[in-house]
């Protein structure tokens, strides 16, 4: 039995050929009297007869490895004979690392690609083969591939992509080409958004544009938002309705209730004083249970969203989430989005298309002006919850803005921040405004889209909100 090592390429990873790796066909199995030259190959013993398997996967035990020595006496066999990968294992060992480390005289492998291969390292080439905001040019002068600046080939980049590439793939590689190759203004081209792999940043970017963007480009910019918008409609519109229906039945109280609306830990509590030590048990006197959500309006809520442009995606998430809301009849749903102006898109929830569309990312930021306006479309604050959307970012008077948060409270509302509004991760905010607000009582933190009903729940509940743990948020 021959002892293997494992082949040190087959572990080496670069930004540019994540996806590339998966795409080299496996190498056949053979036997050869020669050592082992490729990547790590293992070898199996029967009783009855004795073959040999090589892989390309991960190394498999060795003879010298305890977990591999049978338990039990073996009847001795003759020896195996080593095993190899043909000769050709060397060419795909090089051609592996050819797609690895990119084009150009640099890769020192010496490995021509073609086919397939060769489309794979240009699609790549074009978007990582060279630095970011480098203009079409290497460091030194050195010309490198490019997407070019016409958006048939952009265009035609895209589609090369989504071929040879899985859909997250893409996603990231299309992030990247507007990050590094400047390709905003491209997606006002039709040709462009018919080839795009549409998620929640690429609507966002096309929000940032909306006010530039030709009349021919409208339509398709609308389409491509309505898609990913109706695919996140379809994700959290079931969840958030069943979660805030609960909610909405369990914050109405009666003393009335049915046998299976009976809330029994609140019965329980009330009823401590009726009990009956010598029969260990409560004497129910006074029932208490949860109500059911009627036609007539049990909350108010009011969604006032920061519309500066590093909250893109959370501006995308909180209309869905508006459009949802609204729907709810036991809800009294208001949407409100804010730069340094205030606008109100209320009459617009029906469609949350209409609503991104009503926005104007970029801008500056006066939180204290947007509050000033939800306070005051406040009339039941003991039954309103407002969430407020922003990075705390303020560009107005900041103690005006405490001292509304601290007067809405103070009558009954529940003040929810929300330091962001999506899965990007740890957003960046103002430390400064989001220790103040904590201090008040109304505590900001991130939430993910899956946390919102939640969170939503709990606020209707009036009882303490499922803040995520911050140290991971940083």
């Amino acid at each position: 039995m021959t002892s293997t090592t494992p082949d040190p390429t087959a572990t080496a990873m670069a930004p540019t050929a994540t996806a590339t790796a998966t795409a080299a066909p496996a190498p056949a199995t053979t036997t050869a009297p020669t050592a082992t030259t490729g990547p790590a190959a293992t070898t199996t013993t029967d009783p009855a007869a004795t073959t040999a398997t090589a892989t390309t996967g991960p190394t498999a035990p060795t003879a010298t490895d305890p977990a591999s020595v049978p338990s039990t006496p073996t009847t001795p066999t003759t020896p195996t004979t080593p095993t190899t990968l043909p000769p050709t294992s060397e060419a795909e060992r090089l051609r592996r690392w050819r797609l690895v480390l990119g084009g150009g005289g640099a890769d020192g492998t010496g490995c021509e690609l073609r086919g397939r291969d060769a489309a794979m390292d240009g699609a790549l080439a074009s978007l990582y083969g060279r630095e970011k905001g480098s203009g079409g040019k290497a460091p030194g002068g050195r010309r490198t591939a490019g997407l070019g600046a016409s958006a048939p080939g952009v265009a035609r980049w895209l589609g090369d992509i989504r071929t040879y590439f899985p859909s997250s793939v893409v996603q990231v590689m299309q992030r990247d080409a507007i990050d590094r190759l400047g390709l905003s203004a491209l997606l006002l081209e039709p040709e462009m958004l018919e080839a795009v792999e549409a998620d929640v940043h690429l609507v966002g970017t096309l929000l940032s544009l909306n006010k530039v963007m030709p009349e021919t480009t409208k339509e398709t910019a609308r389409a491509v938002v309505r898609k990913v918008v109706e695919q996140l409609e379809k994700k959290l519109a079931q969840r958030t309705r069943a979660t805030l229906t609960g909610a909405l039945d369990r914050s109405a109280r009666i003393s009335r209730p049915r046998h299976r609306d009976i809330d029994w830990d609140r019965t329980i509590r009330a009823n401590l004083k009726n009990y009956l030590p010598e029969y260990r048990t409560v004497v129910p006197e006074r029932l208490i249970g949860y109500g059911r959500a009627a036609q007539s309006v049990k909350k108010d809520v009011v969604l006032c969203i920061d519309q500066s442009g590093s909250m893109a995606a959370s501006v995308v998430y909180a209309s869905v989430f508006g459009a949802v809301l609204a729907s709810m009849r036991a809800l009294d749903t208001r949407l409100v989005v804010f730069d340094t102006a205030v606008v109100d898109l209320t009459d617009q929830l029906d469609d949350p298309v209409d609503v991104l569309f009503g926005t104007q990312l970029g801008g500056g930021t006066d939180i204290n002006r947007a509050l000033a306006y939800c306070q005051s479309r406040i009339t039941r604050p003991t039954e309103t919850v407002v969430v407020l959307i922003s990075d705390l970012y303020e560009g107005g008077i900041r103690d005006e803005m405490l001292k509304r948060v601290a007067a809405m409270k103070a009558s009954g509302v529940q003040f929810v921040t929300l330091l962001a509004l999506s899965d990007e991760g740890a957003p960046a905010y103002d430390r400064d405004h989001a220790a103040a607000l904590a201090a008040l009582g109304a505590p900001a933190f991130a939430c993910t889209p899956d946390l919102f009903p939640d969170v939503m729940a709990a606020a209707i509940e009036k009882r303490p909100l499922p803040i995520p743990d911050m140290a991971e948020q940083r």
